[in-house]
């Protein structure tokens, strides 16, 4: 497992495997890049492009930092539960998308955006950006027919 990206940001299936996957699999944001693969009744996303996974690690890394207090995340190194994984990854693409003023949702073109506007992902707005990060609440669920 990368050393330099969140507990529970990788799945063991693969080395190729999207930081970015929970937040892929919801629709709360797309990517150019992701290649989506079946394994028996799981589906895997996985991203061929070695440079775009370090990028989405190193932003993954940071939301995960800067967001550990405002979320009550455990530290580094001590895995997530499945809806704190899900907050951390929707919320924080929808918030880097509110930042960044993007109309699209792709995660590979907003960390290129990112990158271009502030020359480094540490550089973001992180106040801003965390403050959407934690107002972000999962869709509500539909109510069941009776």
């Amino acid at each position: 497992m990368d050393e330099t990206l969140p507990a529970g940001a990788l799945c063991c299936d693969s080395d190729q495997a999207c930081v970015f996957a929970k937040a892929l699999l919801s629709h709360t944001a797309g990517c150019e890049l992701a290649q989506r693969r079946s394994i028996a009744e799981r589906v895997l996303v996985e991203c061929p492009s070695p440079v775009a996974r370090t990028n989405c690690g190193t932003l993954a890394a940071l939301l995960h930092e800067r967001a550990r207090f405002a979320l009550r995340l455990p530290p580094p190194g001590r895995p997530l539960i499945h809806m704190q994984a899900l907050r951390l990854q929707c919320g924080g693409l929808t918030a880097l998308q509110q930042v960044l003023g993007c109309a699209e949702r792709d995660v590979h073109r907003m960390v290129g955006t990112a990158h271009e506007r502030h020359g480094s992902l540490t550089e973001l707005p992180w106040a801003p950006l965390v403050d959407a990060l934690a107002a972000w609440q999962p869709p509500k669920r539909g109510r069941a027919r009776e």
